[in-house]
């Protein structure tokens, strides 16, 4: 595709530039011995002619590219390309000549004509290869923004298949914790065990429903952690208690999908199962300065810990990491005898592309 014809916005300022250098021809042609009226009216439309005749140069630029290409192979072509160019130039020019002979103006201007080839082949094999430079330059440029191109769809593919996997380590994690939760159920509890996979059943349904966006609305993820709640609930009864505070501003904002389940996740196998009495889970969502905030707390036994550690924070981290970048943070903190996690977001949602 030529660098200068493909885009519309280029061949104006093409153009243009070929003025000063219709100008300068035509101040070489009046120092050949022309008068100003002659010089003027031969170049001009020279110049033009010539401008259109140079934007063929693309032609051996491709077939000679700088990279590729020995410097003897780029020299020669172009050379010649330049010296029939300027030599069908100069057959033009000659051609417009005898046709201006025609009118009294221009009387006796052939006889003078001998005396300008040398200074038209010159300029025209030196405006030739300014116009090759810079059809190499177009080039250059060209090759790298498809290179720059080329480089970022790699790395958004890159970020789709690091973020399709560790979405795939979510799924068989909680699977295989659910599904181990309903077999210890099955034999003390069989109606607890059924309404824990009706409830499984309901939040899979729901997952897969929003799984396959980057991001979904706060509100919906709330939903998807209740979902999942529901079904420890059913194993943990009143010793699980859940605690939602919730900004009006915060519902619509986006976060990754599923980004609250490992958090819960954690909350409910590394807090409240391990307390005889259970606790409660708080889930909180704010929205302010452009920045979203979601905090899940739960009580944890007194004594060492060591929350933060799992495939969970750790899932967490690398999928924030890939969508935001630096822009987001995951904090994890033991005190007052509650572990805490926050989440911090740009409001706005992640980059796109």
């Amino acid at each position: 595709m030529h660098p200068i014809l493909a885009y519309r916005g280029r061949l104006g300022p093409y153009l243009a530039a070929w003025v000063p250098l219709a100008g300068l021809l035509a101040g070489l042609l009046r120092i050949g011995g022309l008068t100003w009226l002659q010089a003027t009216v031969l170049a001009a439309p020279l110049a033009v002619v010539y401008a259109f005749m140079c934007l063929a140069a693309w032609y051996p630029c491709q077939s000679a590219p700088l990279r590729g290409a020995s410097f003897a192979k780029v020299a020669v072509t172009q050379l010649a390309a330049a010296g029939l160019s300027a030599m069908l130039w100069l057959f033009l020019a000659d051609t417009w000549l005898v046709f201006l002979e025609q009118f009294p103006a221009f009387a006796g201007a052939g006889e003078r004509f001998p005396r300008l080839v040398a200074v038209l082949l010159a300029v025209g094999v030196v405006l030739y290869v300014l116009a090759a430079a810079l059809h190499y330059l177009l080039i250059g440029f060209g090759e790298a923004r498809q290179a720059e191109k080329s480089a970022l769809e790699l790395e958004v593919l890159a970020r789709e298949a690091e973020l399709r996997a560790l979405r795939a380590q979510v799924d068989p994690h909680f699977l295989f914790n659910s599904l181990n939760a309903i077999s210890s159920l099955i034999g003390t509890d069989p109606v607890a065990a059924r309404t824990m996979c009706l409830e499984l059943g309901e939040f899979l349904r729901e997952s897969l429903r929003l799984g396959g966006a980057v991001t979904i609305p706060v509100a919906e993820e709330l939903r998807l952690a209740e979902r999942y709640l529901a079904i420890e609930r059913v194993r943990f009864g009143q010793r699980l208690t859940v605690e939602r505070e919730v900004d009006e501003g915060a519902g619509p904002c986006g976060v990754p999908a599923l980004v609250l389940q490992p958090l819960v996740e954690n909350a409910v196998r590394h807090g409240i199962a391990h307390l005889v009495d259970g606790g409660v889970v708080r889930i909180a969502a704010r929205c302010s300065g452009g920045r979203l905030r979601l905090t899940v707390e739960n009580p944890i036994c007194a004594g060492p810990t060591t929350r933060g550690a799992g495939i969970g924070l750790d899932n967490v981290r690398k999928r924030l990491a890939a969508l935001y970048g630096s822009d987001a943070s995951l904090d994890a903190r033991v005190a007052g005898g509650a572990f805490r996690v926050e989440l911090t977001v740009p409001a706005s949602g992640p980059p796109v592309g």
